[in-house]
């Protein structure tokens, strides 16, 4: 039995994780932390997990790395980027659910995050945690960067036309949009009730800081720069996640042979279903659920492939495919404590 420890467990990717974790038969949890709440039980925090999991919550301690077989990290970004280094002294692996592992490039972190990075000489250790492209990086890894829930869906929309002569490259715009617990438990006034409900608000327009996690993962599979316009909204909704993307073909294309190229692409994959021509997915079909769904079209007015990608922010988007990364990392099954359907309402 593994031990696993979670940093920042009241949180709401914390909070996710306890719950995946918790019928997980291949770990156990252990040590949970939360500056917020130490001193408390993780049931007190939340009733929901009364009679499942009464750990105790504590402040965090680089010691935390010592008593584990694996330690996610689901802190805001640049909270522990400074003491990874001292993480990375034990032998536990560790998966960091912020982004501050997941840009190669320190310059580029520092020009999208407005602050330098810490510990720079660390990047090319950390291999970015989206297994349809990394699997097989990921298995060794000591230290796993979580991708972002914005560049999961625009990425996994995109990956398959990538070493295509199908589409033009520089015409990408990715319009996605999100359920308000992407921003974060923190009180904020965008997301209180009274302001976003019955609103849809873009936001960070040219500016979200997801984007170069896409360009960077996009360029590595075309095998050159790749810019994108993304442009994120925020939905009256508490989860869930549905990018439409854009791109101009090269060629004519058939809609069967965009499907057929897709289902090939992703034949072997556990949690990304692409569906039938004529068919699109929708947020309530994967809510609470691994799976990210993408339903395609050919406009063959405009000569452009529309490509509609849905997943769960806080499950696919964050910690639910950390917990992925987690059983490819110890070598178990890479669907244990996640293969079950979305809660339609």
């Amino acid at each position: 039995m593994f031990k696993v420890n979670i940093a920042g467990a009241t949180g709401y990717t914390g909070y996710e994780l306890v719950r995946l974790l918790w019928n997980h038969p291949g770990v156990e949890l252990n040590a949970l932390t939360s500056e917020t709440y130490a001193g408390k039980t993780m049931d007190e925090v939340f009733p929901s997990l009364r009679g499942f999991c009464d750990r105790p919550l504590a402040a965090l301690d680089a010691s935390i790395a010592e008593t584990c077989d694996v330690l996610f990290l689901a802190l805001p970004h640049t909270v522990v980027m400074g003491q990874m280094a001292e993480f990375l002294k034990g032998s536990c692996k560790i998966i960091d659910l912020s982004a501050d592992f997941r840009i190669h490039n320190p310059e580029t972190y520092e020009e999208w995050y407005r602050t330098p990075h810490l510990q720079p000489d660390l990047l090319d250790q950390a291999v970015y945690g989206l297994p349809e492209l990394h699997r097989e990086q990921i298995k060794s890894a000591r230290l796993v960067a979580n991708p972002g829930c914005y560049p999961t869906s625009v990425i996994l929309g995109l990956a398959p036309l990538m070493d295509k002569e199908w589409a033009d490259l520089d015409s990408v715009v990715a319009d996605s949009k999100s359920g308000v617990s992407g921003a974060g438990r923190r009180p904020n006034p965008a997301t209180q009730f009274s302001e976003c409900n019955e609103s849809v608000t873009p936001y960070a327009l040219a500016t979200h800081r997801h984007t170069p996690e896409m360009e960077q993962e996009l360029s590595a599979l075309a095998g050159r720069e790749i810019n994108l316009t993304f442009s994120p909204h925020l939905m009256p909704m508490t989860r869930g996640m549905l990018s439409a993307i854009y791109v101009s073909l090269k060629k004519e294309l058939d809609l069967e042979d965009l499907v057929a190229l897709y289902k090939d692409f992703y034949k072997d994959e556990p949690f990304v279903r692409v569906m039938d021509a004529g068919s699109y997915p929708g947020t309530h079909q994967v809510v609470h659920s691994n799976f990210c769904d993408i339903g395609l079209q050919v406009d063959r007015r405009t000569g452009r492939a529309v490509i509609v990608s849905a997943l769960d922010n806080l499950v696919k988007g964050a910690s639910g495919q950390a917990v992925q990364n987690m059983n490819i990392m110890l070598g178990l099954d890479e669907t244990q404590a996640l293969n079950a359907p979305g809660r339609y309402p």
